[in-house]
């Protein structure tokens, strides 16, 4: 959770910085988010294993749809930084990057609740 988190970040900061220099997304930009996205892919199959084996948050329902809703935020988000062809596409890339630091630390809020 906290490497998604970190790398969301910098996928953040890296959507900033190309909409404060005016300039449109790039490598950099996708190769952070290949890793984020590689990272949520990981982060979704662990907590698959994790079900299977009975464990169960109390929200069922919403967890799963955090975990699957995170899992594609960051491909909205590059897919549509990729078509924008202004300088804002750095700032669709920062807010899907903050989207998805939001979303994973909900899923562990959601994860470790007790129910009671």
């Amino acid at each position: 959770m906290v490497a998604a988190s970190v790398v969301a970040l910098v996928l953040v900061a890296l959507g900033v910085l190309s909409t404060v220099l005016r300039r449109r997304t790039g490598q950099a930009h996708l190769l952070v988010a290949g890793v984020l996205e590689l990272l949520l892919v990981v982060q979704l199959v662990l907590v698959a294993v994790a079900l299977v084996g009975g464990e169960r948050p109390p929200e069922t329902a919403t967890f799963l749809a955090y975990l699957v809703s995170v899992v594609l935020v960051p491909v909205a988000g590059v897919l549509w930084s990729r078509t924008e062809p202004t300088r804002w596409a750095g700032s669709v890339v920062a807010v899907a990057g903050l989207v998805v630091a939001v979303m994973v630390w909900r899923l562990l809020q959601l994860w470790e609740a007790t129910g009671g």
